[in-house]
């Protein structure tokens, strides 16, 4: 029998949304997209997917965002997680989680994204390779909003082999939808060390389960998403899902 879904989700909401007017405004994840906060929207669309809890991570503005999001209201339980070092790199945000997350498999999403319910079904459907994970791909390649800042993913077999934004050989874009075990943690952790800073992406993190084959990928199909990084983005965010 395969295993059930991950119940709960970590949400990174931690970055500085420069791109968007930083200080200009909420914070980022508070932005409207829809009438709805975009973090706000993250969430609902996991409850929705049966997702019981969530753990959002914060850093810029983290009592503001973390205020937004109590006062909407959301349809699962929300635990906050802190990242004081959220001017380094995403990887850093995702191991702020661990302690909350507390050795259990776990969804994945980037407060930023926008992307249809079913994608999340999907993704859990995906079987989840014991100690390792699963990313949401995109293979639409004539359809993404903005090539030049999507992050890349080569794959071979259904596994990924590389991911970066500045690959010029790829097959799939990134979707920012995951399904994990704790074995990213781990291999975020040892990336850091390996850093004279002790930074770390989470595309790092990645690299390192893709090298021992248990980094997969699930093919989204006709599945909508868009990030939002820029007001051109959000723009077509709107417009994808008014």
């Amino acid at each position: 029998m395969p295993a059930s879904p991950p119940e709960v989700v970590v949400v990174l909401a931690a970055g500085t949304g420069s791109r968007l007017g930083g200080g200009l405004g909420p914070p980022k994840p508070l932005m409207d997209l829809g009438g709805r906060p975009l973090v706000l929207g993250v969430l609902d669309r996991f409850a929705g997917a049966g997702v019981r809890e969530a753990v959002v991570v914060v850093g810029h503005r983290a009592d503001e965002v973390r205020a937004g999001i109590e006062a909407g209201a959301p349809r699962l339980a929300v635990r906050f997680a802190q990242n004081p070092r959220y001017l380094m790199s995403n990887g850093l945000s995702v191991l702020a989680a661990r302690e909350t997350v507390a050795g259990r498999d776990f969804f994945l999403s980037m407060a930023d994204h926008v992307f249809e319910r079913e994608l999340i079904d999907g993704l859990g459907r995906a079987p989840l390779p014991a100690g390792g994970l699963v990313l949401a791909v995109d293979r639409k390649l004539d359809r993404i909003f903005d090539m030049d800042d999507a992050t890349k993913v080569r794959t071979e077999q259904g596994r990924i082999v590389e991911i970066h934004k500045r690959l010029t050989a790829f097959d799939a874009v990134d979707t920012g939808l995951f399904a994990c075990t704790p074995a990213l943690f781990d291999a975020i952790e040892a990336a850091a060390a390996r850093h004279p800073e002790g930074d770390c992406s989470l595309s790092d993190g990645v690299k390192a389960l893709a090298a021992s084959g248990l980094a997969l990928v699930h093919d989204i199909g006709e599945g909508r998403w868009q990030d939002v990084d820029t007001p051109e983005m959000a723009a077509e965010a709107e417009s994808r899902f008014s």
